[in-house]
């Protein structure tokens, strides 16, 4: 269980293919700190640190999460949204993230408003995504590449978001453009309650 609220951006260093799996080799400063088993969210994807080595770590990517996120468009370099796992000692600064990305939005539009940044997304929509709760509704909550965010400004396949500064400066949002592909997770409740009206009928 994640809250949305990135840590810092870390730096992959290596990428290696094992069949269908990729394996991605990562810095960033909390190395030291991390344990085989452990659930790291990386651009919202809660993958499992499965190699530690001085100042990296590894962590698995299988099919089914290439094919729901932007994972397999990484490269040796690229920086990607990285959060440890919630302590449930702490606040919920964000909201509820579980790590399991639904699909991904592509940017088509980026807004400079002197500081703050406006970023508008489009994703497929249709009828069943919406009865599975893959919806966005104004003023609620989406991940976009792990990053907790609240929606403006939606449509049945659109939406944006409004970035202050410091989340521009320390999450990978300063490398999102124009037809960059982002990850996204709706929130947990909407789906839960999609899903019961759907029983309910």
């Amino acid at each position: 269980m994640f809250s949305g609220i990135v840590e810092e951006t870390a730096r992959v260093v290596a990428i290696e293919r094992e069949l269908d799996n990729l394996h991605f080799t990562l810095s960033c400063s909390f190395v030291s700190e991390l344990k085989i088993d452990q659930s790291v969210s990386h651009n919202g994807v809660c993958l499992t640190v499965v190699r530690l080595s001085e100042g990296t770590y590894t962590v698995t990517a299988m099919r089914e999460t290439l094919e729901r996120s932007n994972l397999g468009l990484l490269k040796v370099g690229d920086e990607v949204n990285v959060e440890r796992s919630m302590m449930m000692n702490g606040r919920l600064d964000g909201h509820i993230v579980q790590g399991h990305v639904d699909t991904t939005a592509r940017c088509i539009s980026v807004e400079d408003q002197k500081g703050s940044y406006v970023f508008r997304f489009r994703y497929d929509a249709s009828p069943e995504m919406a009865r599975r709760g893959y919806v966005t509704v104004d003023k609620g909550s989406v991940t976009v590449n792990g990053v907790s965010l609240t929606v403006c400004r939606p449509t049945d396949d659109e939406f944006e978001v409004c970035i202050i500064p410091y989340t521009y400066e320390n999450t990978n949002f300063h490398d999102i453009r124009v037809g960059s592909l982002v990850n996204l997770e709706f929130d947990i409740i909407g789906k839960y309650l999609s899903k019961m009206m759907a029983y309910v009928g």
